[in-house]
């Protein structure tokens, strides 16, 4: 894409805030340029966060019935899925993944909790409650 070609449509997701890519000048180089995004931009970052808040939804639902543990419905309103707590935390994903059966999150030690809690950026009371 050529300098004078970045879309500045505008994106309500950047909060007015630009962003920069990278464009061909009209010496040939690579350069940044400031972008105030674009519709395509927006649609797609809208679909992607009402997925992930979807996805927070029926794990709520599954915790309150007793289906999954809390730790996947925080980790679902963080934005996260089990790849990226796993490389947060520093854990396997396979020891993330059984973390989300209830009978097991409820065993977990107190240091492992709280290094769920740190990850999530929360206390470990509220890792252990769905509100």
């Amino acid at each position: 894409m050529l300098e004078n070609e970045v879309p500045q449509e505008g994106n309500s997701t950047l909060s007015g805030h630009r962003k920069a890519v990278y464009a061909r000048g009209t010496d040939g180089k690579m350069r940044i340029v400031q972008s105030a995004g674009w519709e395509v931009e927006e649609i797609v970052t809208r679909q992607a966060v009402d997925d992930l808040i979807r996805l927070a939804e029926d794990a709520k639902q599954r915790v309150l019935s007793g289906q999954t543990s809390s730790l996947e419905f925080h980790m679902h309103s963080k934005r996260m899925d089990v790849l990226l707590l796993a490389q947060v935390t520093g854990l396997w994903q396979w020891r993330v993944r059984r973390h989300l059966r209830p009978k097991v999150f409820a065993r977990l030690s107190p240091a492992l909790l709280a290094r769920y809690a740190e990850a999530l950026g929360m206390s470990v009371d509220a890792l252990k409650k769905v509100d």
